[in-house]
């Protein structure tokens, strides 16, 4: 959601990256800065941590395709100034500048806008539909939403582990969802800015990332894990042991001639929720031996003597003709 203050935020300088940096470019910088300045490193430092909220904030916005668009097209409407009331000899640059060069009108002539006392068509009016309210309204107000963004482990995001972050409104701790994504948007009812005239406080908008897992990946509330097994155990068949996010290991059985590739599923080895739990879901990877013995050549030699003259190409060579 747009908020006023990104007139007067230049999140790209915060986070010391040009206008066309990447996705990728933006995310090193924010890792990086996020590390240095983080509370926990910083004890007592309220510079650092006021950065870490700006920092947190400005990554918040540029990650998100979205937010970035809006945020891109209001900084080059306003070129990064206030608001302001131009009355005579208040010089350019002000208020009616920035609207009248959306509406067709140069300084000091053309459409002139005004800030009024009272009536309709007021600086607040204005205000209000540039960022999707309705004419002024002077009763409760509710609060203007917060972008901040927080960077966990895979198990914290698997788990729906407890986070605490800095905000510009200060630390706020939430339950993360089990099995939260990398890049997911949730909603933190509450915790926004707080609203005006006893109108309700706003909403944070916290962005998840979630760090890889050297060995599972997650789908939903089930997890993946790809495993290796050797020639023969995959010819003959085996009982292979599979480790599992809690750190204890199961037995899978893998059906003698599995093929690489071949997925096993495991019930009720994944994520657990209240929506459920989910599956270990096991993909076999046949390992070939990169290096042969003499005499573990010449059996394997024998084996293929052994073995049924099949073409295991003969599918593919008949479909791609098709």
């Amino acid at each position: 959601m747009a908020s006023q203050d990104w007139f007067n935020k230049d999140f790209y300088a915060t986070l010391g990256v040009s206008k066309d940096a990447s996705g990728e470019d933006i995310k090193k910088a924010y890792r990086k800065l996020a590390r240095d300045l983080h509370p926990d490193r910083n004890p007592g430092d309220a510079a650092a941590e006021q950065r870490f909220k700006d920092v947190g904030e400005a990554y918040a916005v540029l990650s998100s395709g979205e937010d970035r668009k809006q945020y891109d097209a209001i900084r080059a409407m306003g070129g990064g100034a206030r608001f302001q009331a131009g009355g005579p000899g208040g010089g350019a640059g002000g208020f009616e500048d920035i609207l009248g060069g959306m509406f067709g009108g140069g300084a000091g002539g053309g459409t002139r806008f005004q800030t009024s006392g009272g009536g309709g068509g007021g600086f607040e009016d204005i205000l209000n539909g540039m960022f999707g309210g309705g004419g002024f309204q002077r009763g409760p107000q509710k609060g203007g939403d917060l972008a901040a963004a927080v960077e966990v482990s895979f198990r914290q995001a698997a788990e729906g582990a407890t986070v605490a972050l800095s905000t510009t409104n200060g630390r706020v701790s939430t339950r993360l969802p089990v099995g939260v994504r990398d890049g997911q948007r949730i909603k933190v009812a509450g915790k926004g800015r707080p609203g005006t005239n006893g109108g309700a406080p706003g909403d944070l908008l916290l962005t998840v990332h979630v760090q890889k897992h050297p060995v599972f990946t997650a789908d939903g509330l089930n997890l993946k894990v790809r495993v290796p097994v050797r020639f023969d155990e995959a010819a003959l068949g085996a009982h292979v042991e599979v480790p599992t996010l809690t750190g204890d290991r199961v037995k899978v059985k893998v059906p003698g001639g599995t093929q690489s590739g071949t997925t096993l599923r495991v019930k009720g080895r994944g994520l657990s929720s209240r929506k459920g739990t989910g599956d270990l879901l096991v993909t076999i990877e046949v390992q070939v031996p990169q290096k042969l013995s003499r005499d573990a050549k010449k059996a394997l030699e024998a084996l293929v003597d052994a073995l049924p003259q099949e073409d295991p190409r003969a599918t593919l060579y008949k479909d791609s003709s098709r």
